[in-house]
């Protein structure tokens, strides 16, 4: 089980949000799982690089003085300048009961619908909802493209390799990717730019005019 260590601190009404962010730290909300909601803060860079760590599929342990919570990135907000995290919401889990949760699917395989026809590859969905326990959850789940080998066709959630103890809720019939042939403009531009003679090359024969004729 993957479960990643944030360390994080109280904070009461007295503490002015703004004054926080001034000083690098992130106010966060904790809630769920029947506890009463806490006020908290954590330090940004630490907060930047479990979230990136974690993403919203990856148990996170808080501690919070000597007491430990595990919990999910639930929500979070962005300065729309800098980018930086101003608040996150935590939602703690219960290890005992299964919890929904959307998990990213990632692509891999090569198709030869792809590779070999020169097909577009088009993205239905790029996560799904699985039920399980917070200790089977999957940081990712994968698909297998190669199995695509004409435009058109596709995987679906049925195809996704799924890890015991984890089942997805979506229809199993929900397009994850397909491939579809390359739209006939670009055909075509691809076409006139493979005819053009590279720059010094011979123009093609009874195309070349003679010195001195006629206009």
């Amino acid at each position: 089980m993957d479960i990643i260590p944030l360390t994080v601190a109280p904070r009461t009404a007295e503490h002015d949000v703004r004054q926080l962010r001034r000083e690098s730290r992130v106010p966060c909300n904790l809630y769920g799982n029947e506890m009463k909601a806490t006020n908290l803060s954590a330090d940004h860079n630490e907060i930047y690089k479990v979230y990136s760590q974690a993403g919203e599929s990856t148990l996170v342990e808080l501690t919070v003085d000597a007491k430990k919570v595990p919990v999910l990135f639930h929500e979070l907000q962005f300065d729309p300048v800098s980018d930086r995290i101003t608040h996150v919401d935590f939602y703690a889990v219960n290890m005992k009961k299964e919890i929904d949760a959307n998990i990213p699917v990632h692509i891999i395989g090569k198709s030869p619908a792809i590779a070999d026809l020169g097909g577009i590859l088009v993205m239905g969905h790029d996560h799904v909802k699985v039920m399980c326990l917070p200790a089977n959850l999957p940081h990712a789940l994968e698909v297998d493209i190669s199995t695509i080998v004409e435009f058109d066709q596709h995987v679906s959630v049925k195809d996704i390799a799924v890890p015991t103890g984890v089942r997805i809720v979506d229809d199993l019939d929900m397009v994850i990717a397909s491939v579809q042939e390359p739209r006939k403009e670009e055909a075509a531009s691809t076409a006139a730019a493979e005819a053009v003679p590279a720059e010094g090359a011979a123009a093609p024969a009874g195309e070349e005019k003679k010195e001195g004729a006629a206009e």
